[in-house]
């Protein structure tokens, strides 16, 4: 199964990305993840990165699809995985539908948790009061959804074009989403 996980800041991916990796045996591969551990491990790509996000900026495209490129070759996916991070716009969308087609693979389903931004807003400001991100006020987590709404939106479009679209409604424990994602997903996984 190659999924896609999608949704608003705080909305759970990573969190259900485990454990939906955990349970269908495949790989969840996020690109924030590996730039994290490129970052920690002073890799080349790990100091680009790191300049690039220090100066405020954003890692390009090239970078990001060539990462994801070369993981989705490696052996643990070649049944399958679960990309969390990737893609994040229209051109990593053309991008990887490339890949794609170069490995004669295909994309089984988009997963969007839906959530409402005012109750991810809230779970957003208490996670950065916990862990201490003064950077992480309550108007730069709005600018971040505004941001999100407006980049993802013509993403989900063109997956539900495609018919592959699945919408879970992502609020309550994360054993009720979780539960809920299994049985939306249980039909692709034959």
């Amino acid at each position: 199964m190659r999924l896609l996980i999608m949704g608003a800041p705080g909305a759970g991916k990573g969190t259900q990305a485990k454990l939906i990796a955990n349970h269908y045996r495949i790989p969840a591969i996020s690109t924030g993840a590996i730039f994290r551990a490129n970052i920690a491990a002073k890799t080349p790509l790990g100091q680009r990165v790191h300049q690039l996000i220090s100066a405020g900026e954003f890692v390009p495209d090239v970078i990001t699809t060539a990462v994801v490129a070369k993981r989705l070759l490696e052996d643990d996916a070649h049944n399958g995985w679960l990309l969390d991070g990737y893609p994040r716009t229209t051109d990593q969308v053309e991008a990887l539908d490339i890949i794609l087609e170069d490995a004669k693979r295909h994309l089984d389903c988009v997963l969007c948790l839906e959530t409402d931004p005012e109750t991810l807003i809230d779970r957003l400001v208490k996670r950065a009061e916990i862990e201490g991100r003064a950077d992480d006020n309550e108007t730069t987590i709005r600018r971040r959804m505004e941001v999100y709404t407006e980049e993802t939106a013509p993403l989900l479009a063109t997956y539900e074009e495609r018919g592959l679209l699945v919408r879970v409604n992502g609020e309550g424990t994360v054993d009720e989403v979780a539960g809920r994602i299994f049985a939306a997903l249980d039909k692709y996984s034959a």
